[in-house]
C-alpha cells in the first residue's frame, strides 16, 4: 500500500516538474499557425455550406422530376386501358413502350435523389468535423497564447 501511494506521488511530482518544460515549447509561429488553422477550417465550413445549400435544391429539383414521371406514368396507364378498351392494338403497343420508357425515367431521378441525398448527409457530417475542428484550433490557439505568456513572464 505504502509502495503504491510513494509511485503514485512520485508520478504526480514527475508530472508537476516536467509541465512547465513542456509548455516552453510553444513559439510565436504556433499563435500564427493556429490562426491559419482556424482560417482553413472557416473557408471549409464556407465551402461546405455551400455544398449544402446545393445538395438541398437538387433533392428539390429531383423530387418534383419523380412527381412528373409519376404523373406521366399515371396518364400513360390510363391511356393504356382506354386504348385496350377501345380494342387498338397499335396504339396498346406505343402505350407500352410510353410506360417503359417514364419508368426508366422515374427509376433513374430515384436512384439521383438518393445519390444527392447521400451526398447531403456526407456534406453535413463534413460540417461538423469542420466544427469541430475550428473549435478545436481555437481551444489549442488560447492554449497557445497562454502558455506563450507564462513563458514570457517567467523569463
Amino acid at each position: 500500500m505504502r509502495l503504491t501511494i510513494a509511485l503514485a506521488v512520485t508520478g504526480v511530482a514527475a508530472a508537476l516538474l516536467t509541465a512547465p518544460a513542456l509548455a516552453q515549447d510553444v513559439r510565436p509561429d504556433d499563435v500564427k499557425q493556429d490562426r491559419q488553422d482556424i482560417r482553413q477550417d472557416r473557408r471549409e465550413l464556407r465551402r461546405d455550406n455551400r455544398e449544402i445549400r446545393r445538395d438541398r435544391r437538387e433533392i428539390g429539383q429531383d423530387t418534383r422530376e419523380i412527381r412528373g414521371d409519376r404523373r406521366d406514368l399515371r396518364e400513360d396507364r390510363r391511356d393504356l386501358a382506354a386504348d385496350r378498351k377501345a380494342g387498338d392494338k397499335d396504339a396498346v403497343k406505343n402505350d407500352l413502350k410510353d410506360i417503359r420508357a417514364d419508368r426508366k425515367d422515374l427509376r433513374g431521378d430515384v436512384k439521383e435523389r438518393r445519390a444527392d441525398a447521400r451526398e447531403l448527409r456526407e456534406d453535413r457530417r463534413d460540417r461538423r468535423q469542420d466544427r469541430r475542428d475550428v473549435r478545436h484550433d481555437r481551444r489549442d490557439l488560447r492554449q497557445d497564447r497562454k502558455e506563450l505568456k507564462t513563458d514570457q513572464t517567467a523569463k
